[in-house]
């Protein structure tokens, strides 16, 4: 049975402002949920409508009817679980390696993608500007299945921050440079747009290195790639 104070905790979760008070965020579905039980992020109750998950304590889980669930998802259609953690005291942020900075990337999707693809290729630093999406909000944390724990993600000035870096930066745009000619770095700072405007200018003046993902269709009639494709797409040939 979930109370009517927990349903109005959880779904008040939904929403960033009511995240940063109680410093808490949800993740829904098996997968995801069994991913972060197996980080360093802290449980505060488990509600499941099976009697899984063995390794909770029976005080931090509580078997609900999938109507019950249904009141406190964000989803259309309820998984079978809904976990509730604490949000992380933020780390430190990571200078070396390869890096990925996000300039207002809005739609929650394509950053849970960003978060995974990071995952993937073994980026261990995000960098966010303070106009992009919440990483704590539910449809991101949904399709990042678990990888927000293993991604180190910071929001911060990212001109001030590009303005002080020695690194290498880069940024994808319709008259850049071939990705597929170009010799790249194994550390550097790899710059994403936003969905429907790209890059800012602001962001724009501190790139030192333009790229282009070029098109092979006849036509040449797309007007440009999903964000979360195109770093796909970049990610791979930095590592190749």
């Amino acid at each position: 049975m979930v109370s009517k104070n927990q349903i109005k905790l959880i779904t008040s979760l939904q929403q960033k402002k009511y995240r940063a008070v109680h410093q808490m965020f949800f993740a829904e579905g098996v997968k995801g949920i069994e991913e972060l039980l197996q980080s360093n992020f802290e449980l505060v109750h488990l509600y499941t409508t099976k009697d899984d998950f063995t390794a909770v304590a029976s005080a931090n889980k509580t078997l609900v009817q999938e109507a019950d669930l249904k009141k406190i998802s964000a989803l259309v259609t309820p998984n079978s679980c809904l976990a509730v953690f604490k949000i992380p005291q933020g780390k430190p942020l990571m200078d070396s390696g390869l890096i990925v900075a996000l300039d207002a990337i809005r739609d929650p999707g394509n950053m849970g993608t960003i978060l995974r693809l990071c995952d993937w290729f073994g980026v261990k630093q995000l960098l966010c500007s303070p106009e992009t999406v919440d990483i704590y909000n539910p449809k991101v944390v949904q399709a990042t299945m678990g990888s927000i724990s293993r991604v180190n993600v910071n929001y911060i000035d990212l001109e001030a921050y590009l303005s002080q870096t020695s690194k290498p930066v880069f940024g994808t745009f319709m008259e850049g440079e071939n990705i597929y000619k170009v010799n790249l770095p194994k550390e550097g700072i790899i710059v994403m747009g936003n969905e429907a405007n790209g890059i800012s200018a602001a962001i724009e003046s501190r790139v030192t290195s333009k790229l282009t993902i070029p098109r092979f269709g006849d036509l040449q009639m797309t007007e440009s790639l999903n964000v979360a494709t195109a770093t796909a797409i970049v990610l791979s040939e930095f590592r190749r």
